[in-house]
């Protein structure tokens, strides 16, 4: 047996490094063309990084297996800053922008988010909880899948209802991929499973059947509650030449996109102006300045970041350590397809970043924070000689 403690992963560190030069680099293109108060966002994204290579120096001291121990703690502050959101207490602190109340202002650190941090505070807990359930039932029945499904929803729930009424529609979602891929692992049965997810089908199916059987009323209904912008955002993705507000960024996006072609227009070169380009829109600046070939660049780059997961989590041998990287790959994977897809027309606009790409604090030490408990597991998997 080999503990090989000290093996650390340089193939996923040189894809996270490149990704993150492409992150600064692309940045620094689009500042001079952004608002004022967006000036400097190269110079914080820059710093962004390097506090996250700090975090995940820190992570790799600490053997992974520890943090169940931090478990439920991690998860009560989680809560704890969700519930200060909900709330809107203590309200100098409290920040909101685009009429989403989702930010905390921290003395020193600045504005943070904390749905963000939240989704691998739910990874952690929901492993730790899949494990020490399933090692306690050894022999599965359908009472302890049952069991273990009630404890799932029990913990993702609250955040999950937490966030979406911010309302934070593409953070909800975020954790909804979470748990789904957590499940797919957690070794409950099969056929349990696919009955829920038929389940869940039958649900959308009714919702989008009642969306455009009842148009009106079903508009009427979002308009009185916190989701009123996603009857707009639904119509701005189906029609967005028609619907000149909602579907304002989308046309330019796509407008920005295929204006690139092949080889793109250049560094700096960029014509068509994209709304929050730095941030969720980053995959156009991109595409219009280094064309296909750039934006195919960048899309390897994330098909090689989830390979690379996928096979460190088949190489543990540890479940607790399977579950956490299934998480992640959960939480990567969606964001990266709906970014990107959102960008095209493929899916609907939501306010999700681009992982390691775009700009922003929260998102950024979040990614990092994932991938060095990723560098921690890896390190310390135990090899076998006749495995």
């Amino acid at each position: 047996m080999n503990t090989s403690k000290n093996n650390i992963d340089y193939t996923l560190i040189s894809i996270v490094l490149l990704l993150g030069i492409i992150s600064v680099f692309t940045i620094s293109t689009i500042e001079p063309g952004l608002e004022l108060k967006y000036q400097g966002v190269t110079f914080k994204q820059t710093l962004w990084y390097i506090a996250g290579g700090i975090i995940i120096s820190v992570i790799m001291l600490i053997d992974y297996d520890r943090f169940r121990q931090l478990t439920w703690v991690m998860y009560s502050i989680g809560m704890v800053l969700l519930l200060m959101l909900f709330f809107h207490f203590p309200s100098p602190i409290i920040h909101e922008a685009n009429d989403a109340v989702s930010w905390i202002k921290f003395p020193v650190i600045g504005t943070l988010q904390p749905a963000e941090f939240m989704k691998v505070i739910l990874i952690l807990t929901l492993a730790h909880v899949m494990y020490s359930h399933n090692k306690k039932h050894i022999n599965q029945t359908t009472k302890s899948d049952l069991w273990l499904l009630a404890k799932i929803i029990v913990i993702a729930l609250p955040p999950m209802g937490l966030i979406a009424v911010q309302p934070d529609l593409g953070g909800f979602l975020v954790l909804t991929a979470i748990v789904g891929a957590m499940i797919l692992v957690s070794g409950i049965r099969w056929r349990l499973i696919f009955s829920i997810f038929l389940i869940g089908i039958g649900i959308i199916g009714l919702i989008v059947g009642a969306y455009f059987l009842f148009p009106d009323t079903v508009a009427v209904f979002l308009e009185e509650t916190v989701f009123k912008h996603v009857s707009s955002r639904f119509y701005g993705w189906l029609a967005p030449e028609q619907y000149s507000d909602s579907g304002f960024q989308l046309v330019l996006a796509m407008m920005a996109i295929g204006s690139g072609q092949l080889f793109g227009k250049g560094i700096q070169q960029m014509q068509v102006y994209v709304p929050e380009r730095h941030t969720d829109m980053i995959f156009t600046g991109v595409a219009e300045q280094f064309g296909f070939i750039g934006a195919s660049i960048v899309v390897t780059l994330f098909f090689l970041l989830l390979y690379r997961l996928i096979h460190i989590a088949i190489q543990s041998n540890d479940n607790y350590a399977s579950y956490i990287i299934t998480g992640i790959v959960g939480m990567f994977a969606y964001q990266i397809f709906q970014n990107i897809g959102m960008s095209i027309q493929l899916l609907p606009i939501t306010g999700l970043p681009l992982p390691f790409l775009s700009y922003g604090g929260s998102s950024t030490l979040t990614y990092l924070i994932a991938i060095g408990i990723v560098l921690n597991i890896h390190s310390r998997t135990k090899k076998y000689m006749f495995e």
